[in-house]
């Protein structure tokens, strides 16, 4: 059986995104991997120059460059936001997406995307994972997951407004949480892993007193997915479960909202953090990390998290298709 390609393009031209895919791709240790990469030559030769590597990568055997046209060269400007930056990420993942579809590559991995540039260009949703639930026409539970090493976190509620958290959060939400991160672990290689999951309230609402979502929503959807076989438990305090998590106790933790989580995990290793947008029916990773534009073009960028995501979207791809 022939391998699985995994897909690549660069993000959003402004940033760090053609320095680190640069710097991705002109590693031999990828030469295992076949991979189907997506974009304008003069962003990859761009990152090269950047990176102080040669962009003759495009070139390597196992590594099927497909050009495009998606912005100038005199149109790229360095560390700021524009519609025309956003325009040429929306086309590079546009043409990833379809090549999904279309049986081309298995998954992909991309550059740091800037939302605001994107939102320029007519992104039309929040943000990324639901515009490509939307062109995969995809209509099951998305959520983004964050990685650091081993460790995975999904979350009940993401890019909402704080206030409006504890009225979000359903059992159904909390199971669709549980049941994904489970899925991904699998797809991920971890053999038997463990989830855990966060309280919201301070001290995990104090048997009441701070709150009763731990008694009414929470603790029946952890009772829930324990009786479908899915090792779990909590709701533990916030305060407490990330230690339980850095002292290897757990391989997962499904938080609450955006914050409760990421900032435990980027305190903990921002420079090799993952996020994957999980629920798709195709694997795809991209590093933690913004486009840092108060770097873009100075060969600062830090490979860790782009690394990182490329080696888990390529264990997804081979774990989606056992």
């Amino acid at each position: 059986m022939s391998q699985v390609a995994v897909g690549v393009i660069v993000g959003d031209p402004n940033g760090i995104g053609p320095e680190l895919i640069a710097k991705l791709l002109a590693r031999e240790a990828n030469t295992e991997q076949s991979l189907v990469v997506f974009g304008d030559r003069h962003l990859f030769e761009m990152g090269a120059k950047q990176a102080g590597v040669s962009s003759d990568f495009l070139e390597a055997t196992n590594i099927d460059y497909r050009p495009m046209e998606t912005i100038r060269p005199d149109q790229v400007t360095l560390s700021e936001m524009t519609t025309i930056a956003g325009q040429s990420t929306l086309a590079q993942l546009d043409e990833v997406l379809k090549a999904c579809k279309d049986g081309v590559v298995g998954g992909f991995i991309f550059g740091p995307f800037n939302k605001a540039a994107m939102h320029l260009a007519g992104l039309g949703h929040d943000d990324e994972l639901h515009y490509m639930a939307t062109k995969l026409e995809f209509e099951g539970y998305i959520c983004e997951l964050n990685v650091m090493d081993t460790l995975f976190t999904s979350r009940v509620t993401s890019h909402i407004a704080l206030k409006d958290v504890a009225s979000t959060i359903t059992e159904e939400r909390i199971l669709e949480a549980i049941e994904l991160a489970h899925s991904v672990l699998a797809k991920s290689g971890i053999p038997s892993p463990m989830i855990s999951v966060c309280a919201l309230n301070p001290h995990a609402g104090d048997g009441g007193n701070f709150g009763r979502e731990e008694i009414d929503v929470i603790g029946p959807a952890v009772d829930k997915a324990r009786a479908q076989g899915i090792p779990v438990d909590g709701p533990w305090p916030s305060d407490t479960i990330f230690l339980r998590a850095r002292d290897g106790r757990t391989n997962a933790v499904v938080t609450m909202y955006h914050d409760q989580g990421q900032i435990a995990m980027k305190l903990m290793g921002f420079d090799r953090g993952v996020t994957v947008q999980g629920g798709l029916p195709y694997p795809v990773t991209t590093p933690a990390h913004g486009t840092a534009f108060d770097i873009a073009g100075q060969g600062k960028a830090d490979l860790g998290a782009t690394k990182a995501a490329y080696d888990l979207v390529c264990t997804m791809v081979k774990g989606s298709k056992l």
